[in-house]
């Protein structure tokens, strides 16, 4: 009531029984009364104050599926811590001998130990997998210990999958091929779209599409424009015009003489 001014900083260090004792802490449960409590005092006292967890990561006994289970219950808390404490051997101390030896000196026990710089950088971005640059970490992680369930879009997910195109490595196919379209084809079956973001139609067998947006006719059989936006004629089809506008003679007829044209009048 007195003593706490907002935060209260606690080191339960880590949520595995495995790894607490490693550490000569008690079980997690015993933790988890203490939260209880407090919480309990505060909302009697009418106060908001809340516990801020001190955790490390890769200390003797935490294996990567530990890593990930101290990832799921922050996850479930809400809360992603800002610093982390990566284990390093200190002079000693227990913690220091299952390092160097395997070995927890009290039972003569063999112990887990993570050596290897990259599973320690894991394990620690499992911890803050809020953090983007730590996603390629956390992919990795989950990955290769077997918990590929927490890659995707679910609420109870750690990471978003990878963008189409990526993460079929590891076999899971996981981030490509899942997206659909509102008529629930996947991406890649999908007709290509233009620079405007519209789709093709020429696949489909509709007609193209002029600069001025309408379609073009001449492969329909339609005769075209010329300049003047009139259809042009085949020779074929009408005689061909004199200079007048009139009219020309045909090839094969008769030349008109004024003679003819008396003898058609007078008949």
């Amino acid at each position: 009531e007195h003593h706490v001014s907002g935060q209260l900083k606690v080191a339960p260090e880590h949520i595995s029984d495995t790894v607490l004792a490693c550490m000569g802490k008690p079980q997690n449960a015993v933790y988890e009364r203490f939260v209880k409590q407090f919480n309990a005092l505060n909302q009697a006292l009418g106060k908001r104050q809340f516990l801020v967890p001190y955790l490390m990561s890769s200390h003797p006994g935490s294996t990567l599926k530990d890593a990930v289970a101290l990832a799921e219950y922050l996850r479930d808390l809400g809360y992603m811590p800002e610093q982390v404490q990566d284990f390093y051997p200190t002079p000693s101390t227990l913690s220091t001998v299952m390092y160097y030896t395997g070995i927890d000196p009290r039972d003569k026990k063999s112990v887990y130990v993570c050596r290897n710089p990259h599973e320690k950088a894991m394990q620690r971005a499992l911890i803050q997998y809020r953090n983007p640059g730590n996603y390629e970490l956390v992919y990795e992680a989950l990955t290769k210990a077997g918990r590929t369930d927490l890659i995707g879009f679910g609420k109870q997910c750690l990471i978003r999958p990878k963008p189409c195109g990526q993460g079929r490595e590891n076999g899971s196919g996981r981030g490509c091929g899942k997206a659909r379209g509102a008529a629930g084809q996947t991406i890649s079956e999908k007709s290509d779209r233009n620079p405007a973001g519209r789709p093709d139609r020429n696949p489909s067998g509709k007609p193209v599409r002029n600069s001025a947006g309408r379609p073009d006719r001449n492969p329909s059989g339609k005769p075209g424009r010329n300049s003047a936006g009139r259809p042009d004629r085949n020779p074929s089809e009408k005689p061909d015009r004199n200079s007048n506008g009139k009219p020309g003679r045909a090839a094969s007829g008769k030349k008109k003489t004024i003679r003819s044209i008396h003898r058609k009048k007078e008949t």
